[in-house]
């Protein structure tokens, strides 16, 4: 069966990309929004960025207040001052956030109305010409066609989709991920592998997006301990940003599974990091799903080293489940527990939590059936003491 595989329409990558993609940021606009974090407009990738764009005589203005995972009022105060300076671009430098931010903007400046008003739909107009450039490796939001933007009024976070959303040109310079901080590295890099596991193992891969996901597992596994212990080791960074960029172009185009349908209500009622509630879920959550696809889950445990190829599936599969664990407990990733939250409360919303997880619609897409139920389960599972 024909399936279509999506990905930016411009990609440059690899040492001095921002140099060589001058040509297409050129063509992007002549008055452009650019959306920063505090601390990345403090470092040099920032500062070689806003020099180029001056040089190529694109006037632009700074949004730099993105201090955590986006939500519509940040959307909301970047669209201001996207409008107030008659901006006709975005360029977004930064994690997962800043690229999100990019987006959600890019809707409502050519769609009009607020960003929950798109939740469910899918987007089909023309955006402005949007760039990525990607300081973490693990979100993939370079590549793909969707944004997760927190509805403040309703604490939901909100997926929101459509081929438009895919940015224009994504610049991926390894060199941009050297600054980031250890957890940042542990988290995204941790998003990126269940990216990878997911898109293998969703009802929606195809043969395209199972060879990306195949070598971005490979890549992360090989080389997020070396970059979590040494983050200037360049060869592992690039690796990395390679992987982020494979596994975000295969969830893309294969969807993600059951671990990202429950890990965005973890994210959005106890404020925990994306890749972290992600790495908090994978090992109960690909117990879970094991018996759905034996054959899937161990070729990737093949594919990392982690099971020999005369073993069965069952138990190759079962040791990808261990080199899950381990790679976890090399980054140090905390319980529900650990990392603060009050189970009482956890607890009493585990219900409203199944729910979300269930319309997001990401669990429908795991090889496995799930119902309500299994995920209450798991949810009540992944706690901890």
């Amino acid at each position: 069966m024909a399936r279509e595989f999506l990905m930016p329409q411009y990609v440059i990558s690899g040492e001095n990309a921002l140099d060589t993609a001058k040509v297409y940021l050129e063509m992007s606009g002549k008055n452009a929004l650019l959306i920063t974090g505090p601390n990345v407009t403090k470092t040099s990738p920032c500062d070689a960025l806003k020099s180029l764009i001056k040089t190529l005589g694109i006037r632009f203005c700074e949004f730099s207040d993105i201090t955590g995972e986006p939500t519509d009022k940040t959307v909301n105060s970047a669209l201001k001052m996207y409008k107030e300076n008659g901006c006709d671009s975005i360029i977004a430098l930064g994690g997962g956030s800043a690229l999100d931010t990019m987006k959600a903007v890019g809707v409502l400046a050519n769609c009009g109305g607020k960003i929950s008003d798109y939740l469910g739909k899918t987007i089909k107009e023309k955006l402005p010409f949007m760039t990525a450039l990607p300081t973490t490796a693990g979100t993939g939001s370079e590549t793909t066609r969707f944004t997760v933007i927190t509805d403040t009024e309703t604490n939901v976070k909100m997926l929101i989709g459509g081929k438009s959303l895919i940015p224009d040109l994504a610049i991926i310079d390894p060199q941009f991920t050297v600054s980031c901080p250890k957890n940042v590295t542990a988290a995204t890099g941790l998003d990126a592998l269940t990216h990878a596991i997911e898109s293998f193992t969703s009802k929606k891969a195809q043969p395209l997006t199972d060879t990306m996901a195949l070598s971005a597992c490979r890549r992360i596994f090989r080389n997020l301990p070396t970059v979590y212990e040494n983050g200037a080791d360049a060869a592992a960074r690039e690796q990395m940003s390679i992987a982020a960029f494979e596994a975000g172009a295969a969830i893309n185009n294969a969807s993600v599974t059951i671990v990202h349908g429950m890990s965005r209500p973890i994210g959005a009622y106890f404020h925990v990091p994306h890749g972290i509630s992600n790495a908090m879920l994978l090992e109960k959550c690909i117990s879970f799903a094991l018996d759905g696809a034996y054959p899937k889950f161990a070729e990737i445990a093949r594919e990392i080293g982690a099971a020999e190829r005369s073993e069965s599936d069952e138990t190759a599969a079962e040791k990808l489940i261990f080199a899950i664990r381990n790679l976890c407990s090399v980054c140090e990733i905390p319980t529900l527990s650990e990392y603060g939250i009050s189970k009482e409360t956890y607890m009493g919303l585990i219900g409203k939590m199944a729910d979300d997880a269930l319309k997001s619609g990401s669990p429908a897409n795991t090889i496995k059936s799930v119902s309500k139920e299994d995920i209450v389960k798991i949810y009540e599972e992944v706690f901890g003491e």
